[in-house]
């Protein structure tokens, strides 16, 4: 069976000896897709969720019930992006989800056949487990969680095995939204959504792309807007955060490590800082305006890298599972990286026995590298400190199958001296002793904005800033009129701004991992805007005409995040 391992214990020895614990691993995963309900299914679109969940979120839930069960909570704290979960909550999901597992099931099936007319018995039983593997997906979604992730996520939550964030309403970008009303829009919303699914406020936000902006002088996108605005710090308190997260170089200053620089093409120096003197290795204040005081988080350069890293992290070892080659555009997966030079069809036949001993040896490396970085803190500073481990939830099963059985390892293994812990618990313990100026950037490539802000994206930012213009200036003008159809036409026109100011449209550009699909959908919604826009203004001096009804309703089916449009988020009431 392709899934996590069913084995307890497995943390080094230590002789009977009691290791008093140097600190702490806070193990964040940040789990996210865009709007993709109703937007295409293959290549791209849908199926990127019905993959999360099969692959990455039912495991997850799976391995996290296993070990409560075995009486070991994981204290993981695992961020849920506001649109996501509006995506799980879905009743339209429950049937696609389905029909996907049963087609996956069947391909499994029909491979399985031809396999066996050559006689191919090694890789006629790996489709037995991608069969069984799919058939068992489906089946916990259904049965284990009630077609429910949310639902299961929360009662994890209540019972104090792991803590939810929260994140910007669609993972805008948000040191690059075009005032600072939509800024706050972005945060107020996430939050709003998150206590409606969740029965509680959240305690911490993921920052999308750990793009952070203080307070100042601030340029947008092309240089084409300018003026003065507050720091992030100032929304996230005025919305009750307290804990926030940023890449390594915010902090401690060097050299960006950067993420997803395997995905985009050319060569780009990373502007190195000075070094702070500050401890990555400790959380750290931030002073918003007021006197309130916010928690950092920054990620760990170390563990992270060991997982991140395109040249030597864990997913690229020769066992594991090849991501990139398929029995067909759409089929299953056979074989294994082999050798990250070696050509896809030259891959060897992939072994789930070999693969699942890699995961735990790469756990246990893992593990000493936790220790080693904490012991080091430990010495230096007398008290103990924190390993922030961030990682995208997707990488777990989807990216690299066998992450959930490493991440099961990990977890286990750390438990009789490193203590995991949520980041909630650990300011509570051990509350920033420093307070400390963060600079702008972000966790991509160059540790700037680069990923998002460039040549090729440029055009986006143009589409979202002038989308953003005409909404504020369209609720301005409909404020006081309490038409139930102009309220209609002003939520469904903010959902379409939101969408267009998700992060993901100038990344998936960027990286050229979804370029078209990314285009195409700027410019659908961005049209859609425009012809909504041109139906509210009608509205502000007569009724919806038929036309305009069926436009709206259409829209109102198709793009369904936040049914709880308030466009308070905007106006600040």
């Amino acid at each position: 069976m392709l899934a996590a391992p069913q084995t307890k214990g497995f943390g080094p020895a230590h002789d009977g000896v009691r290791v008093v614990s140097p600190g702490h691993l806070v193990l964040v995963l940040h789990t996210h897709l865009p709007w993709v309900l109703g937007h295409g299914r293959w290549p791209h679109g849908q199926d990127w969720l019905h993959e999360a969940i099969a692959e990455c979120y039912v495991p997850l839930l799976r391995m996290i019930d296993r070990m409560v069960e075995d009486g070991v909570s994981p204290q993981l704290t695992i961020g849920i992006t506001p649109v996501l979960a509006e995506m799980l909550a879905s009743p339209r999901l429950r049937e696609d989800f389905a029909e996907y597992c049963e087609e996956r099931t069947w391909r499994a099936e029909e491979d399985r056949k031809e396999f066996r007319r050559f006689h191919a018995g090694e890789i006629s039983t790996l489709a037995a487990h991608w069969s069984e593997f799919y058939e068992f997906a489906l089946d916990d979604f259904r049965r284990t969680y009630k077609s429910d992730i949310l639902g299961a996520l929360r009662r994890l939550q209540d019972e104090g095995h792991i803590e939810i964030l929260t994140s910007a309403a669609t993972h805008g970008y948000l040191p690059l939204l075009g005032t600072q009303a939509n800024v706050s829009a972005q945060v107020r919303a996430g939050v709003a959504t998150y206590r409606r699914h969740f029965g509680r406020a959240p305690k911490g936000i993921w920052l999308p792309e750990c793009a952070y902006r203080p307070g100042g002088a601030w340029t947008g996108s092309g240089g084409r807007r300018e003026g003065a605005r507050p720091g992030l710090e100032r929304v996230l308190a005025a919305n009750g955060l307290a804990f926030f997260f940023v890449d390594t170089h915010l902090v401690a200053g060097g050299t960006p490590m950067g993420t997803y620089e395997d995905r985009i093409a050319g060569d780009m120096v990373a502007k190195r800082r000075k070094p702070t003197g500050q401890s990555p290795n400790e959380p750290h204040a931030v002073i918003a305006k007021g006197g309130k005081r916010l928690a950092v988080y920054a990620r760990d350069p170390r563990s992270s890298t060991q997982v991140w890293s395109a040249d030597y992290g864990f997913p690229g070892d020769g066992a594991y599972l090849e991501f990139h080659r398929k029995k067909g555009p759409q089929g299953l997966r056979y074989h294994r990286v082999t050798d990250r030079r070696t050509p896809l069809d030259a891959k060897e036949v992939y072994a789930p026995e070999a693969a699942a001993k890699r995961a735990a040896v790469h756990a246990e490396h893992f593990i000493g590298l936790v220790r080693g970085t904490l012991a080091a803190f430990h010495r230096e500073h007398g008290r103990p400190g924190v390993v922030v481990a961030p990682f995208d939830t997707e990488l777990f099963g989807h990216w690299w199958f066998e992450g959930p059985q490493w991440l099961e390892h990990v977890l286990r293994g750390l438990q009789e001296d490193v203590t995991p812990l949520t980041a909630s618990a650990v300011l509570e313990r051990h509350p920033p002793a420093s307070a400390i100026r963060l600079p702008e950037g972000s966790w991509g490539l160059g540790g700037a904005h680069y990923v998002w802000n460039n040549d090729d994206t440029v055009w986006v930012w143009d589409v979202v800033y002038r989308a953003e213009d005409a909404f504020l200036q369209f609720v301005n003008a409909a404020k006081g009129k309490r038409r139930p159809e102009l309220k209609r036409v002003a939520a469904q026109l903010a959902r379409e701004l939101l969408i267009l100011e998700s992060s993901d449209w100038p990344f998936l550009i960027t990286t050229r991992s979804a370029r078209d699909y990314a285009e195409a959908r700027v410019k659908l919604h961005a049209d859609a805007f425009d012809e909504l826009l041109a139906v509210g203004k009608r509205v502000l001096e007569a009724s919806l005409t038929k036309a305009d009804e069926a436009l709206l309703r259409e829209l109102e089916m198709r793009d369904a995040p936040f049914p709880e449009i308030d466009l308070g988020w905007w106006t600040g009431d």
